[in-house]
């Protein structure tokens, strides 16, 4: 049975643990303000960039050359640009994208395909180097950047442009954590090489004509780089957002926990603390009386 020093001592490392997670709560929820709007206003600008380009790829039809980013090559590489956290406690939050990744890379692997791996986060590289070691080609760190904005994911977008010219690989797939609210944050797998084209906005435009100047392909050959770039950077600002949501909701049940675990501490010393004042009156006591 442990001491009552030893009591003492677990109540106040427990409470100073305490002091932390709250603090670090607070810390999230200043932050989550600013990621969350950020967030939310690089949604509209992403997604309307990515239906002006399934537009535009969906009108070209078959005429034309079509842009290597629009795909038209094999299927057998892919690469999964695992975009997670530089830090930790942050509940599932890494852990969720990593096991998205993971899960897509064995089924890939299962049908023959080959797998390559870019890690955008030191998080997600300390996950899946145990069992995707060989296959990480690449792991890029913002833990330098106070401030997620476009030069960072620029640098990425056209680092994944790079690769593909090079023939590294044929389909590229984003992975992230969509922010929906503090509480909840959804791992999501974007496909970003070639551009998903949907059959409804295919249906739609092959009864449409436009004309464009400069033409389709033109058009396609400037903004298409330029779009993994967007989309990189959505998913870095998702992740920003999802991440302080997650680290809020994380330290708050931390400092629950451990607020049960002083409960229980202070409880067991009073007890053991009563205890010994009894054994110490009943030793008192029972000399008195042999006298």
């Amino acid at each position: 049975m442990p001491s009552l020093k030893d009591l003492r001592n677990r109540i106040s490392s427990v409470k100073a643990t305490q002091k932390i997670t709250k603090a670090m709560q607070m810390v999230a929820a200043a932050k989550l303000r600013r990621a969350q709007m950020a967030a939310e206003s690089a949604r509209p600008y992403a997604e309307r960039m990515e239906r002006v380009l399934t537009n535009l790829a969906a009108s070209m039809g078959t005429s034309g050359h079509v842009p290597p980013l629009l795909g038209g090559g094999g299927n057998t590489t892919h690469l999964l640009v695992v975009c997670t956290a530089e830090r930790g406690l942050c509940g599932a939050f890494n852990s969720s994208i990593a096991r998205l990744a993971r899960d897509t890379a064995v089924s890939l692997m299962t049908q023959g395909k080959t797998v390559k791996i870019l890690c955008v986060g030191k998080k997600g590289y300390d996950i899946l180097r145990r069992q995707f070691g060989r296959q990480i080609i690449e792991v890029i760190e913002l833990r330098s950047v106070r401030t997620i904005g476009f030069d960072n994911a620029d640098a990425i977008g056209r680092r994944i442009v790079a690769l593909h010219s090079a023939g590294e690989f044929d389909v590229a797939t984003l992975f992230f954590s969509r922010f929906k609210s503090v509480i909840a944050q959804i791992p999501t797998a974007q496909q970003i090489i070639p551009l998903a084209l949907p059959e409804e906005v295919a249906a739609a435009q092959s009864g449409a004509a436009y004309e464009y100047e400069p033409d389709e392909e033109e058009i396609l050959a400037e903004l298409l780089p330029r779009n993994i770039s967007v989309q990189v950077l959505r998913a870095l600002l998702e992740n920003a957002a999802s991440e302080q949501g997650a680290r809020m909701s994380a330290m708050d049940n931390a400092s629950r926990n451990a607020g049960e675990m002083i409960r229980k501490q202070t409880m067991q010393y009073n007890r053991s603390r009563q205890a010994m004042i009894t054994k110490e009156l009943i030793e008192i006591i029972s000399g008195a009386e042999a006298l």
